[in-house]
Order: C-alpha cells, then sequence, then structure tokens
C-alpha cells in the first residue's frame, strides 16, 4: 500500500504529526464557523481528514467536542492521531468509493469534509452523500467551488489543472454539489465566502 499523504502540496514533519500549508491559513477561520454552528458536547465525523489540523483547531476552541478522523491513507491517519485531542477515538480507514462504507459508524451531529470532494472521483461525492445521509442531519464541505459564469478565474485554472492530472477530479459545480446531497434528503444548501475564492458550505435536512 501507498504509505505517502495524498496530497498536492508539500508537507512538513515533526514525528507523526504532518503540517499542511493550505491547512495553516484556514483551520482557524473554518475552525471559528463550526464552533458557532456545533451543539454542545458535538460529534463530527471529518471525512478525508488529511494531516488532522482542522480536527485539531476546533478542538483548540471546543473541549467538549468529539472528533472522528478518518482517511483512507495509512501516513495521514497516524498524523491525525498524533494531532487528536484527549478522549478522541482513533482515526478509521474510510474510503468513500467503497459501497456501505458508513455502515458500522453511529450518529454523528455533523460530517465534515475540506478539499476532497475535487481530488477524487465523482463517486467520492456521491458516497459521501448516500453515507453522509445515514449517519447525520448535517453536513459542511470546506473548498473551491463553481458558480457557472460567475465562477473565480483562479478555480477555473485549479479545475483545468486538476483535469490534466487526472480527468475525473475538477473543481465541483456548487449546483452539482446541491443536486447529489438534495437527491438523498439534504434539502437546504447555505454557502459563504471564505479566503482564496473558498467556500464553507452547510447542508441540512432543513
Amino acid at each position: 500500500m501507498n504509505d505517502r499523504p495524498i496530497a498536492l502540496e508539500d508537507r512538513d514533519r515533526d514525528g507523526d504529526r504532518l503540517f499542511s500549508p493550505s491547512a495553516g491559513r484556514n483551520k482557524a477561520v473554518i475552525a471559528a464557523r463550526l464552533s458557532d454552528w456545533l451543539p454542545d458536547a458535538a460529534t463530527v465525523l471529518e471525512v478525508g481528514s488529511g494531516t488532522g489540523e482542522h480536527g485539531a483547531a476546533l478542538g483548540d476552541l471546543r473541549t467538549d467536542v468529539i472528533w472522528q478522523y478518518s482517511d483512507p491513507d495509512p501516513a495521514s491517519r497516524r498524523s491525525q492521531n498524533a494531532w487528536a485531542h484527549e478522549g478522541w477515538p482513533a482515526a478509521l480507514a474510510l474510503d468513500l468509493t467503497q459501497s456501505d462504507w458508513w455502515q458500522d459508524l453511529g450518529r454523528y451531529d455533523a460530517v465534515f469534509s475540506a478539499n476532497m470532494i475535487h481530488i477524487a472521483p465523482i463517486e467520492a461525492a456521491h458516497g459521501l452523500a448516500q453515507g453522509a445521509s445515514e449517519c447525520s442531519d448535517m453536513v459542511i464541505l470546506y473548498g473551491p467551488f463553481l458558480f457557472g459564469e460567475a465562477s473565480a478565474p483562479s478555480n477555473l485554472d485549479f479545475d483545468a489543472s486538476l483535469k490534466r492530472r487526472d480527468p475525473r477530479w475538477g473543481v465541483r459545480d456548487l449546483q452539482l454539489v446541491k443536486y447529489i446531497f438534495e437527491d438523498v434528503g439534504f434539502s437546504r444548501l447555505e454557502s459563504f465566502d471564505m479566503p482564496r475564492n473558498n467556500h464553507l458550505v452547510r447542508l441540512s435536512r432543513r
């Protein structure tokens, strides 16, 4: 099995902990917004947790939150476990392209995924939606999105570069994301502007 983190950037290391330049730039603002949205003693499933820095940043703000990391990559899971706060469960080896990946999971107050659906086949977005519908009533996505003719030029350029790497990848149009999640019961979508033409998207059943 490939033991290299799945990423589009170079990462620093301190022991098992990996450091993502992009997570370092956005983790504080994401954590602040998540902190406002999550109920007391919330449980959160993060899908495709990468280095683990997003969960750790929220844990610094909200010591009542229990964060469940997951990633198909073993080096990333080691990093997540190294970043985990006391009392958090060990990272899970979830692969959204596998059917019934959610089968042994319980319920969560939210499912969170950052910078994942554009560097994976579209089947991963469908798998995320289907599994999230079994696990939670709220999904929060972070990353770049397209908005038809109103798309940011930098995100169009990024989309083209991703497709050159792998034609199955690409920055997803928010209308497509809305349709995928609406189809499994997430009828409400809210989008919030974030730095560097990224967005935080909250999907819920009501």
